[in-house]
């Protein structure tokens, strides 16, 4: 485990205050408005952008470090040994929540362009162990001395870049993109005498061995982003493998999938939101790629069994919400395609029980924990729920 806030240390703190909430509560009324008219659409989006605005507000309100250095600190109130800014996991939400609302808010521009310089402070060109760059775990000098590097750190950047080329033509975003995936790919297990060999590692650190879901799927997704946009098979190819290797070791019987596996071949059962959104998204992604139906089939089922687990069944509240802001994001790329609004509903259903029973209308931050204290990610999540929630059916392809 990391020994510093971590997305483990997260978890456990934003699951506490998460009975109350145990099933999302059915909103006709939303649900209408999801699926209405122009008129009704146009005002459901108008509400939700009206609201990731304010969720963001308060993020930088109360989170967001005054130095200039557009960082944000990892929670508010802040705790005694608290580090000067937060962690890379967590910035990267927050720059992320600043991408969704910029798609639809052009004034979000400057502030994009601030979180975006800030996300460089992490970035280590030297290279971490296998000698390729990427961003660290904390920011560099000046900021910080930096840290361990990360996969799905590095991957979620890598996939916002992507966004943000397909939305406005970036190259720079493109080309940062590329050298994400490089360094994933560095990340590969070569050691053909571990359990399973294989699977990119969770983390250069030197605690660690697991191998992730969450390390190969976001992975897979980004190499196909790649592949789609530069038509440069080697994207294809290693997507193909990340994705055929957590198929193999990591996906369960009934097709959700577990978090990770260690080098002895110990697997580690915990089903979370994040891990079964992604493998949805990496299957449509793969049927653009191929024109194969059988990866669409497979999105349809994986999101089935995800839908009827957390939401027939009222888990969503038992995960946290930065996990299920990726969730639903995956799940709207694949009504991109479907043109169904199941999913859709479900995220306006839960966004807005996250809003009422979980946020104090006197400061705009949502309250996971008992202790009343809000964590950096939780706030970025609600508002890139909602700033999602304000994009037109059209700009949902370009999700992750």
């Amino acid at each position: 485990m990391r020994a510093y806030p971590s997305r483990r240390a997260l978890i456990g703190s934003g699951l506490t205050a998460m009975a109350m909430a145990s099933t999302v509560a059915t909103s006709t009324a939303s649900a209408a408005a999801a699926d209405g008219g122009d008129t009704e659409d146009a005002a459901h989006r108008s509400r939700a952008l009206s609201r990731a605005r304010a969720a963001y507000a308060a993020l930088d309100k109360y989170l967001g470090a005054t130095d200039g250095s557009g960082l944000v600190r990892e929670q508010y109130p802040a705790a005694s040994g608290d580090n000067a800014y937060s962690y890379e996991w967590p910035f990267s939400q927050a720059h992320i929540a600043a991408l969704d609302l910029a798609a639809v808010d052009k004034a979000f521009e400057p502030e994009l362009a601030a979180r975006a310089k800030a996300q460089e402070h992490y970035w280590n060109a030297g290279g971490g162990t296998t000698g390729l760059p990427g961003y660290a775990s904390y920011p560099v000098a000046p900021y910080g001395s930096g840290g361990d590097m990360f996969y799905d750190d590095n991957e979620w950047v890598g996939l916002a870049k992507v966004q943000r080329h397909l939305q406005t033509g970036d190259k720079a975003a493109l080309a940062r993109a590329k050298e994400i995936f490089a360094l994933v790919k560095s990340g590969w297990d070569t050691d053909t005498s571990h359990a399973a060999p294989g699977g990119v590692f969770w983390t250069q650190a030197t605690w660690s061995n697991d191998r992730n879901t969450v390390s190969n799927m976001p992975g897979a997704q980004l190499g196909l982003r790649l592949y789609l946009i530069t038509g440069e098979s080697g994207y294809l190819d290693w997507s193909k493998r990340f994705y055929d290797w957590t198929n193999t070791h990591l996906q369960s019987p009934g097709g959700l999938y577990w978090d990770h596996l260690d080098l002895q071949g110990t697997i580690e059962k915990t089903i979370w939101s994040y891990n079964q959104g992604v493998p949805v998204g990496v299957n449509v992604l793969l049927h653009r790629a191929t024109r194969d139906g059988v990866y669409l089939s497979r999105a349809k089922q994986i999101a089935k069994a995800a839908y009827a687990y957390y939401v027939t069944q009222g888990r969503l509240f038992s995960q946290p919400v930065f996990f299920n802001s990726i969730f639903f994001k995956n799940l709207l790329l694949l009504e991109s395609v479907t043109g169904d609004g199941t999913y859709h509903r479900a995220m306006t259903d839960y966004a807005d029980q996250v809003w009422s029973t979980m946020r104090d209308p006197e400061t705009g931050l949502v309250h996971f924990d008992s202790s009343g204290g809000t964590q950096a990610i939780q706030q970025a999540a609600l508002a890139q729920l909602y700033a999602v929630l304000a994009w037109p059916r059209a700009l949902w392809p370009t999700l992750y």
